[in-house]
């Protein structure tokens, strides 16, 4: 079975023997791919929080579909965390578009071992 793909590949100036390509997707199986920025603060857990943001993985438009979605917390009392994850699934705006919802558990670092929850939606489509 084939699915159609369109996009390009961003190719460096080479001058970096060790250099590499950047493939961007922009449609697949004829639908649009898109994107959602998310970003946040964790709790308050042992005598700090964290700030977070980043960019979701791309999924396709006009279809059920959730994101996958992976970033660092800002470093704050010598150390950061990983957060990661699936978002919820699509919640339409009345005006139009959609945005998800997401929440989790960093990864557990630090001095004194520990993680923070975190929680949030997406910006919208």
């Amino acid at each position: 079975m084939e699915i159609p793909v369109t996009g390009f590949v961003f190719q460096s100036d080479d001058s970096d023997p060790l250099h590499s390509h950047q493939l961007f997707i922009t449609s697949w199986d004829g639908r649009p791919l898109h994107v959602h920025q998310f970003q946040g603060t964790t709790s308050f857990d042992m005598g700090h929080r964290h700030h977070y943001a980043g960019t979701t993985e791309p999924a396709p438009s006009g279809v059920p579909h959730t994101h996958r979605y992976f970033t660092f917390t800002s470093v704050d009392d010598g150390h950061r965390h990983e957060i990661s994850g699936v978002t919820g699934p699509a919640i339409t705006l009345p005006t139009g578009g959609h945005y998800h919802e997401f929440r989790g558990t960093t990864t557990i670092n630090g001095v004194n071992p520990h993680s923070h929850h975190y929680s949030g939606q997406t910006s919208p489509e």
